[in-house]
């Protein structure tokens, strides 16, 4: 067994992905479809995956219907982090925080910097909190969607994970 996993049992988790692309579709969207399979083959279940443009308002709508909705409790978004004038993921998300999890970006870009050196500084990588979901907003790579679920995410989505993880302060999300 994992020296950082207990005997708790696994608690799937219910998770939406969103691509953000002008370009992608689901015949070419490999980001999201890799994160559609590393949830599943993690035993997380897909909620559901769609594809909205580079467009603030309707990657913040797509977002807010499933941070309203109280059987989704992770987002993926895969695409628009970067720095282009297109780029706008963090803008239409961050807005919808409850809380920053700024560890998050910090750990992603330190991984990140191992792999392609300075140019994990384009990366505007973000997660937060909103409405009790979890919300990871990553690259459009596919290298990099699997670093983040390999090396951050599938670990603090997982209540077996010691000393802490995501899932056991899901109770506690929405106090007061």
């Amino acid at each position: 067994m994992d020296k950082n996993k207990s005997k708790r049992d696994f608690i799937a988790l219910n998770i939406a992905v969103l691509t953000v692309s002008d370009t992608r579709t689901e015949k070419s969207d490999i980001s999201g479809k890799r994160l559609t399979e590393l949830l599943v083959t993690n035993g997380h279940t897909l909620h559901e995956k769609v594809i909205v443009p580079d467009d603030i308002y309707q990657i913040r709508a797509g977002v807010s219907k499933w941070i309203s909705n109280s059987t989704v409790d992770v987002i993926l978004t895969t695409g628009g982090t970067g720095v282009t004038g297109r780029d706008g993921t963090p803008e239409a998300v961050e807005i919808l925080f409850d809380k920053v999890i700024d560890g998050f970006g910090e750990v992603f870009r330190h991984l990140s910097f191992q792999q392609i050196k300075t140019s994990t500084i384009q990366s505007r990588s973000i997660a937060g909190v909103a409405n009790g979901t979890y919300i990871f907003c990553l690259p459009g790579s596919v290298n990099a969607c699997v670093t983040a679920w390999d090396e951050i995410i599938k670990f603090q989505l997982d209540y077996r994970t010691r000393p802490c993880n995501l899932v056991e302060l899901m109770p506690r999300l929405k106090e007061k």
